[in-house]
């Protein structure tokens, strides 16, 4: 078709309009900015930001630890699972036959409960034939020129097994890397190897051969990058515990979540059964493996390599508090909701009253003991023990009494915190937050799982509670862009502009609020339940999503004084889609003030500084965008990031232009 010069006009008007669509438009062009005349006052109001104020709540949902925070790649490594081959393939194996031109491995239980109780014994008839291979956690991510350290207990049955062979391979039967060990003794000794891996593949497996023939029992068998954090052997995976210490986090809460209180209480997390060697600590099935059937994930236990030892060691790493939250005698109330009869809780409480030891203890304690044989024999110093995750009612109140009591008369210097339930409004809430307030108790923590609106609404939601009651652990919260828990919920820029909104309310109200921390934390692309989440990764890659990047903008200018901004006299919470904030930061010497913008106007902001004077240079970071359902991804993690631009101050009066749908942060030197 032939087309006119007009017609070409148009079409390159349009094509030009179609490729400037995610820049943002100007929007004093199409709506006049709305002129803001803001005050702070410097006047100190005594109010101090707590540095525990911004936080990372963690837990073994979406595959967070094992497949993911926990380095190991060998999924079921010591074949504990339920179904204890679960992970691992032997293609050319058949168990309803003798095998004879390959071999077959056999699963022996050795031992009760409470230990590692199973190990592996493969009989190989046939070196060429018999094959070994585990799938990882959704494969296994590898990388060009890195090195790896291959790990396993072994002990030799009869004949004459000479090598234990182990390739990485990829899904064409490619040797990306490989090494061998060799197995000398009748009794059980660990072999280690380490190899380089020739080329970068995201879903690579291991594949396990054998030299010579016979039997062999089998334990352990471990594959871990040896670029971890802190170079730690057996470690973290480097990437993502650097996304958290990135966010500066005052506090880690840990384990959990649901996760803590279990479907059942036979199921619950046992914290002593994660300490100690890594080989003996038993494994569970993860709460989250068939909760939603949108989502069924039958091959995700627990291996606790990630266990409370190394939770306290990653928050002494960042700087942060730890803040463990232990189970109160009542599983999952959304599942079963078992309860220990009251007469038997005492073993609850004893575990409560252990884990401080092992915390905090010397070494000539018994559980202070098991820390320092753990490579840790100065205390890690929690502060800190929450009791029970959302639990409510008058069974949960009555618990926390007999934990309360117990704790301050032997350790009155833990603060304690306490959970006013699931959600942030009706009878649960109401009931438990009448019950701490009257029982004096120091911290109540607080869940909401809401629609982005509700959080630009509830910017006020602190303003009226008591300034002498509980303070305030906003311990989970995330917008849910479609419904709590639906699969559809997207981490887009409506949700992190909405809850940058919110948090404005939360700083404003630091005298009340002294913890705060988004949940979920981190979900693995290809074996997530719950969405949104905070971080996302997959075997070799992570990205912050915008949500993070909120987080991260407050948690890394944090101030440590609180201040009052104002707008004729009045609390700057959401008139035209305004919302703010202001601190100083007594180390920076500076005055830092947090707007957000959630209108389709740019708006001109005249902020009046007040009651001191501060210098004319002024430090922006920006982020801001139209589309709001905008998300960062694996291939653009950065899409919706921070930008630092500056200002000046004259006459002690800040001028600056916030634009439509912008989270804004001013840091202007005092």
């Amino acid at each position: 078709m032939k087309l006119s010069f007009k017609q070409l006009l148009v079409l390159v008007l349009v094509s030009g309009l179609i490729s400037c669509k995610d820049q943002k438009p100007d929007s004093s062009e199409s709506k006049s900015a709305l002129e803001r005349n803001l005050v702070v006052d410097l006047t100190d109001m005594g109010i101090e930001i707590q540095p525990t104020m911004y936080g990372i709540f963690f837990e073994d949902i979406n595959f967070a630890a094992d497949g993911g925070l926990y380095a190991e790649m060998i999924k079921n490594r010591s074949f504990e699972f339920t179904l204890p081959k679960t992970g691992w393939v032997e293609p050319n194996s058949d168990r309803h036959s003798y095998n004879n031109e390959s071999g077959i491995l056999s699963v022996i239980k050795y031992s009760g409960e409470g230990t590692n109780h199973n190990f592996a014994r493969v009989e190989v008839k046939n070196d060429e034939g018999y094959v070994l291979i585990n799938e990882g956690f959704r494969g296994m991510g590898v990388k060009e020129g890195a090195q790896y350290d291959f790990s396993v207990n072994a002990a030799k049955r009869s004949g004459d097994i000479q090598k234990i062979k182990l390739q990485v391979i990829d899904s064409l039967d490619n040797v990306l890397g490989e090494t061998s060990i060799s197995p000398d003794s009748d009794s059980w000794k660990t072999y280690e190897s380490t190899f380089e891996v020739s080329k970068t593949e995201m879903k690579a497996k291991v594949k396990i051969t054998f030299e010579g023939e016979g039997e062999i029992d089998l334990d352990m068998i471990s594959l871990f990058p040896q670029d971890t954090w802190k170079g730690r052997k057996k470690g973290l995976r480097k990437d993502l515990v650097q996304l958290l210490d990135d966010l500066n986090p005052g506090f880690l809460r840990f384990p959990g979540g649901c996760i803590v209180e279990g479907r059942t209480l036979a199921r619950r997390y046992q914290w002593k059964k994660t300490v100690g060697d890594i080989e003996d600590r038993e494994i569970l099935v993860n709460r989250w493996n068939t909760e939603f059937a949108h989502r069924p994930t039958p091959d995700y236990y627990q291996s606790f390599g990630l266990g409370f030892f190394e939770y306290f060691q990653l928050s002494e790493d960042m700087g942060a508090e730890p803040l463990p939250i232990l189970g109160c005698g009542i599983a999952c109330q959304f599942n079963t909701g078992e309860l220990v009869p009251m007469d038997e809780l005492g073993p609850y409480v004893q575990d409560a009253l252990d884990l401080i030891e092992f915390a905090n203890g010397d070494t000539n304690t018994p559980w202070g003991q098991v820390r320092a044989d753990m490579g840790h024999p100065e205390p890690f110093n929690m502060k800190y023990i929450g009791i029970g995750n959302e639990q409510w009612g008058p069974v949960y109140i009555e618990r926390y009494k007999v934990f309360e009591q117990a704790i301050k008369s032997k350790y009155p210097e833990i603060i304690i915190v306490s959970g006013s339930g699931p959600f942030p409004e009706g009878d649960y809430f109401e009931y438990g937050w009448e019950q701490l307030k009257q029982m004096n108790a120091e911290i109540v923590d607080e869940h909401y799982y809401k629609p982005p609106e509700w959080f630009r609404e509830n910017a006020d939601r602190y303003d009226s509670y008591d300034r002498n009651g509980p303070k305030v652990f906003a311990g989970e919260y995330a917008a849910q862009t479609v419904a709590i828990a639906s699969p559809e919920n997207k981490n887009n820029w409506e949700s992190a502009l909405s809850e940058a909104a919110f948090m404005t309310g939360l700083e404003r109200n630091a005298e009340v609020v002294h913890l705060t921390s988004y949940a979920p934390l981190m979900a693995h692309a290809d074996g997530w339940q719950w969405t949104p989440d905070m971080i996302w990764f997959n075997n070799l890659e992570s990205f912050g999503t915008p949500n993070y990047q909120v987080q991260k903008m407050y948690s890394t200018n944090p101030g440590t004084d609180l201040l009052k901004i104002t707008e004729d006299g009045d609390k700057i919470i959401g008139k035209d889609g305004l919302y703010a904030s202001a601190v100083k930061d007594e180390n920076t010497n500076e005055l830092i003030i947090k707007v957000v913008n959630t209108s389709e106007q740019s708006q001109n902001l005249s902020v009046e500084i007040a009651g001191g004077s501060v210098n004319d240079n002024v430090t922006v970071l920006t982020m801001g965008m139209d589309d709001l359902e905008a998300e960062n991804s694996f291939e653009e993690p950065m899409k919706i990031s921070p930008k630092e631009g500056t200002a000046s101050v004259n006459g002690n009066v800040l001028e600056a232009e916030i634009p439509s749908m912008t989270f804004s942060i001013y840091k202007i030197s005092m």
